[in-house]
C-alpha cells in the first residue's frame, strides 16, 4: 500500500517538528512507463529515514542521495531519469519511461 502525498507531507512535517533536517522529492512529470504518477512524493531525513516513493524502487537510492545533498546545501534540484540516460541503467530505470523529480529541503 502506497501512502498518498498528503500523508508523506504530514510525516515530513512531523520529522521537521521533531528537529530532523528533511527534504521532499516530488515527481513533476512522467513519460511512457512509470511506476508512480506526477505528484508522488518521498520524504528523506538527514539521518536516513525515508517515507513514500517516487518510482517503486528503481531510482529511490539516487533520489535519496540528492535529497541528502539538498539538506546539506539548501539548494533545490531537478533530477531527470530516462531510458536514454546512462544513469537510468545504473539506478535501474529499465522500464523504458522517463521521470522528472524536484527535490527541496524543508525549512
Amino acid at each position: 500500500m502506497t501512502m498518498d502525498s498528503e500523508d508523506i507531507l504530514t510525516i515530513a512535517a512531523d520529522w521537521l517538528a521533531a528537529g530532523e533536517a528533511v527534504a521532499v522529492a516530488t515527481v513533476t512529470s512522467t513519460w511512457g512507463s512509470s511506476p508512480r504518477r506526477a505528484g508522488s512524493r518521498m520524504a528523506v531525513t538527514q539521518s536516513g529515514r525515508i517515507a513514500g516513493s517516487v518510482s517503486g524502487g528503481c531510482i529511490e537510492g539516487a533520489v535519496a542521495e540528492a535529497a541528502q545533498r539538498s539538506i546539506e546545501t539548501g539548494t533545490p534540484q531537478v533530477l531527470d531519469f530516462g531510458v536514454t540516460d546512462e544513469r537510468a541503467w545504473e539506478v535501474g530505470l529499465a522500464c523504458g519511461g522517463k521521470v522528472s523529480v524536484f527535490v527541496e529541503k524543508l525549512a
